[in-house]
């Protein structure tokens, strides 16, 4: 996934169709008001029509978010930096995660936007349910919480520095992600599969660019 020139304007034209154009592009607190009063009604179902404990919930819940980032590092490493030779797949890649490298300020498409995302939401909860069952209903919203947070901490790299100094290595681990090596770096919301399959910068080794970061964080609109 390797581009001639990274473009630090505007955004990737995905589709010819402008409405299909225009249900590619999300923003946060759209995603975020969608799915949180769908969530706590699983949860809600969880414990009224499937008589779970609130701690058995909480920790079904937890598992979720647990699962989900080790699915992030998966999808990162596997799907959204497919390598093929084949113009469908390379497309498919491009259309769920190239347009990000090639475009790495579009602050657009960072988030699944509505309508893939309630598709793809609708399958996973499928297939949760027919593996788990009942326990889908404590462990599902968990697993998309923690996608909500992985986008959000994917959005906040990008668009301002580290708030704490412990969080450092999480964003130069990514930001080398970009302009380093795309074949390292591929957890977003945590480090902690990177180190546990060796995919992890060494930033004691590594020096950071600080003039590419740049290229990599939102531009800052004038007041």
């Amino acid at each position: 996934m390797k581009f001639d020139k990274i473009h630090n304007k505007g955004q990737a034209r995905l589709f010819k169709n402008p409405y299909l154009e225009m249900l590619t592009k999300g923003h946060p607190a759209v995603i975020w008001g969608m799915y949180i009063p769908v969530l706590s009604y699983i949860v809600y179902l969880g414990y009224t029509d499937y008589n779970f404990s609130v701690q058995n919930l909480v920790l079904l819940f937890f598992g979720g978010m647990i699962f989900w980032t080790f699915f992030e590092y998966l999808a990162h490493r596997y799907i959204f930096h497919l390598i093929s030779d084949k113009p469908n797949a390379q497309r498919f890649a491009y259309i769920m995660h190239g347009n990000h490298h090639h475009y790495p300020r579009d602050r657009q498409r960072l988030f699944m936007p509505p309508v893939p995302s309630i598709i793809l939401a609708s399958v996973l909860f499928g297939l949760h349910y027919l593996i788990m069952g009942r326990y889908t209903f404590g462990f599902y919203p968990g697993f998309i919480i923690g996608y909500l947070l992985y986008a959000s901490m994917h959005y906040a790299i990008h668009a301002f520095a580290p708030p704490f100094k412990f969080m450092k290595p999480l964003w130069r681990n990514h930001h080398l992600h970009h302009y380093k090596d795309e074949e390292m770096g591929f957890g977003v919301s945590n480090t902690f599969w990177d180190r546990v399959f060796g995919t992890m910068f060494d930033l004691d080794k590594e020096k950071e660019d600080k003039e590419k970061v740049k290229e990599l964080m939102f531009e800052k609109k004038n007041k």
